[in-house]
């Protein structure tokens, strides 16, 4: 009751206590905090949130409440996620019994093959589409609205696999919650790219502390920055976030969530649709490459570098380390279709 009062009054509440602020602090939102930034429930994103939540036919009541706490209370979820959060086995639940109280939207039958039928995974609703820089890039420089439903070939899952980009210029880089989860975090912190509305309002609007909206250039510069870390690009896709694209994420192994999920066999991560392939010719056996790759993919045989084609996502990290230029992708079917946003768009005109 006294949240949702101190979210539509100007003033602070009195009869809030130092006990209480102690809980709340814990939460990720005390009374401080709520003073110096925006902290009202209820914001114009919201609405617009939730206007196009009930346009989209797939996107149930559940999915809204679930995209409303995820983008709200965002470090407290990855935190929970991830179960760094001091209230983890308290929170974990009760977000759970919150969304199961709503019903999911059935699937259409007309759409889906008997195999999809089955029952909706947690990856099947989050999930990542890996991406080498060039074709990360381009998904951050689009110049016109763009709308790509249901890329099932692309991204292989059940839900949460449409691009619909309403002013793909807007852009916010937020600070990463897997890494603000950690104690010593990778830096920087800020790498994490809101991209389109009304997710780049909402994430401004409810986090000025942590986000701040930036130019396409600037995008680029940090995804460049990041691959120059040996970091790896994800275009992230959520059920709760309106069933499509919403971020590109620049990750490492050792603070991003997915990427440990993904190895502990929550399949979250979709291939780029490329692999890594050496050239021994050219190899001399640094070790570099394997050093360097989040997935565990590469090691040193005979004195020369091996990729492990079931580990290798195809990222290209491996290849922009090499200086003897001794590893490229090569498309590779086996391992999905790639998300290249100029394909899509010349196929979208013809």
């Amino acid at each position: 009751m006294e949240d949702g009062q101190h979210s539509f009054d100007c003033k602070p509440i009195k009869r809030y206590t130092q006990a209480s602020n102690s809980f709340t602090s814990r939460l990720g939102f005390t009374m401080d905090n709520r003073q110096k930034k925006p902290g009202r429930f209820i914001c114009p994103s919201t609405r617009k949130f939730f206007r196009e939540s009930r346009a989209n036919k797939n996107h149930s009541l559940g999915d809204f409440i679930h995209g409303y706490i995820y983008g709200r209370w965002t470090y407290t979820y990855i935190g929970v996620a991830k179960g760094r959060h001091p209230l983890t086995k308290i929170l974990g639940p009760l977000f759970s019994f919150i969304t199961m109280l709503f019903p999911k939207p059935k699937v259409d039958a007309d759409s889906r093959s008997d195999e999809n039928k089955s029952k909706i995974t947690f990856a099947d609703g989050y999930h990542g589409k890996v991406m080498p820089l060039d074709k990360a890039s381009k998904l951050v420089t689009i110049n016109k609205p763009l709308k790509l439903p249901d890329l099932e070939q692309i991204i292989p899952y059940k839900r949460a696999r449409d691009i619909i980009l309403e002013n793909p210029d807007h852009i916010a880089v937020l600070k990463c919650p897997c890494r603000s989860a950690q104690e010593n975090p990778c830096q920087p912190e800020d790498v994490c790219l809101i991209i389109g509305e009304p997710f780049v309002s909402f994430i401004i609007e409810h986090h000025s502390d942590k986000a701040r909206q930036i130019t396409q250039q600037e995008a680029v510069a940090i995804m460049n920055a990041e691959e120059d870390r040996g970091h790896v690009h994800h275009a992230f896709f959520k059920d709760a976030m309106l069933d499509r694209f919403y971020a590109i994420c620049n990750c490492c192994s050792c603070c991003c969530g997915a990427i440990n999920a993904h190895r502990n066999g929550t399949p979250m991560l979709a291939s780029s649709g490329y692999i890594s392939e050496v050239d021994d010719e050219l190899c001399i056996g640094c070790g570099i490459c394997a050093g360097f790759c989040q997935f565990d993919a590469i090691r040193l045989q005979d004195g020369l570098a091996a990729v492990d084609f079931e580990k290798c996502m195809g990222c290209g990290v491996c290849a922009s380390k090499c200086e003897q230029g001794a590893i490229q992708l090569r498309l590779e079917p086996a391992k999905g279709v790639p998300l290249d946003i100029c394909s899509l768009q010349s196929a979208e005109i013809q």
